[in-house]
């Protein structure tokens, strides 16, 4: 560790001192891209003061490579850990205590078009996030996600649970080696909402959806984290009643008389328009925002209410399923709202990044808990469960994704601050 700060801080001086600094840097950047590993790019920061960063899909290494365009391949060294290895795993996404006979599911990974994506390197990743903090916002494929993140950590680490409330839904952990903080707040819908009928079908209920008021058990909490991942979906597809400025606007399938029925994307996109507006405009958040898009579900033979499951053992090809109907409108009105978002968050001075994973996800009808998410004997209100992910299983892909950004977006603002360094020198 001595000697590479010793290297990064001969390069530092070597640059603001060259009569030929543009050449010069083209050359270091070169060099240090080939043999600086990875884990180091933190150090880099500690060496100069971080600047703006470009978005990964133009960065050094990505110019001609789209990570989220790809296939799925055999892996048979998957999974890097297992339901017994790993303890947060929630009960309805641990689908091999449950029973399920096959284990495939779990032995791919992706591979981009054009580039290689590295397998999730837990080690490297608690040193990008050393000393900061990160927050999932959403429902409960949020927290899947969590979880998944969480299994890959406590590979090399362990972690407290600090929070500061008994809500399952909500939790808080410290991962005190690395001063590293991970938390998920419940927030379904993103925005201010509440039951219609409190005594009502749990699953099936109406809900009442305040669209232009942002969800404060989250918005409350969220300008101290440095990322915050934020994603919604299925729960919109829920019977809900529209109003804005404390006025009914209409509904989404309520079936009630008098009520103007408005499609489920009016809603949709809404949220997440107040959702993007409530983060870039919180006073004091300079944190990071991805948003991780729509997550399929894999219905077959039927809807999710009506004898629908997922009992593929294989990934589809790119060529056997395509985003279309509902679930590519679903997609579209995501990244529309996130364009505009990013736009002002950039006006801002602040960065929102994709996790664009839908297309990724589409593949992987297999990876569901389908009826593995509880024992054949217990009464559950859920039905097939092809809505969640498996752990270990596809979901674990979210995190390489994640992991890849983070340490493009180290190394594109370090060499962002050598250029600028190296253009203002006299």
């Amino acid at each position: 560790m001595k000697a590479i700060k010793r290297y990064l801080l001969d390069v530092k001086n070597i640059i603001y001192k060259s009569k030929a600094k543009v050449a010069l840097f083209s050359i270091l950047a070169l060099i240090l891209l080939i043999t600086i590993p990875p884990y180091f790019y933190p150090l880099l920061h500690q060496l100069l003061p971080t600047s703006s960063s470009v978005n990964v899909r133009t960065s050094v290494m990505y110019r001609s490579c789209d990570i989220f365009k790809g296939r799925w391949v055999r892996d048979p060294k998957a999974p890097y850990y297992t339901n017994e290895s790993c303890w947060a795993i929630h009960d309805n996404q641990n689908c091999m205590k449950y029973g399920r006979p096959d284990n495939e599911f779990m032995k791919w990974r992706w591979k981009p078009d054009q580039c290689e994506l590295p397998i999730f390197n837990p080690a490297q990743f608690l040193e990008i996030v050393r000393g900061k903090s990160m927050a999932f916002v959403g429902d409960s494929l949020g927290r899947n996600h969590m979880q998944a993140l969480m299994c890959q950590l406590l590979r090399v680490t362990y972690v407290e649970d600090v929070s500061p409330t008994t809500d399952y839904k909500s939790r808080t952990w410290l991962f005190r080696a690395h001063d590293f903080t991970l938390a998920n707040f419940w927030s379904p819908f993103l925005v201010n909402a509440n039951e219609a009928e409190p005594n009502g079908d749990p699953l099936n209920g109406v809900y009442n959806l305040y669209l232009d008021e942002p969800d404060k058990n989250w918005t409350m909490h969220i300008n101290k984290f440095d990322y915050v991942i934020i994603s919604a979906g299925q729960w919109f597809f829920r019977p809900v009643i529209y109003y804005e400025n404390n006025k009914l606007i209409g509904c989404y399938s309520c079936n009630q008389a008098n009520i103007n029925n408005l499609p489920m994307y009016y809603g949709y996109a809404r949220a997440f328009r107040t959702s993007f507006k409530a983060l870039y405009g919180l006073n004091g958040f300079k944190g990071m925002t991805f948003l991780r898009t729509f997550s399929p579900a894999h219905f077959e033979n039927g809807e999710w209410n009506k004898g629908g499951n997922c009992i593929r053992k294989t990934p589809f090809k790119s060529n056997e399923t395509s985003l279309r109907g509902f679930m590519l409108e679903t997609y579209m009105t995501q990244i529309e709202e996130f364009k505009d978002a990013a736009r002002e968050a950039k006006r801002r001075g602040l960065k929102f990044r994709l996790l664009d994973i839908t297309e990724v996800m589409l593949l992987r009808a297999d990876g569901h808990p389908s009826i593995y998410g509880h024992w054949p004997h217990e009464k559950v209100l859920q039905y097939n469960d092809c809505v969640h992910w498996c752990l270990p299983g596809p979901v674990d892909v979210w995190n390489d994704f994640m992991l890849e950004i983070l340490k493009m977006e180290s190394l594109s603002s370090f060499f962002s601050h050598i250029a600028k360094r190296a253009k203002n020198e006299p």
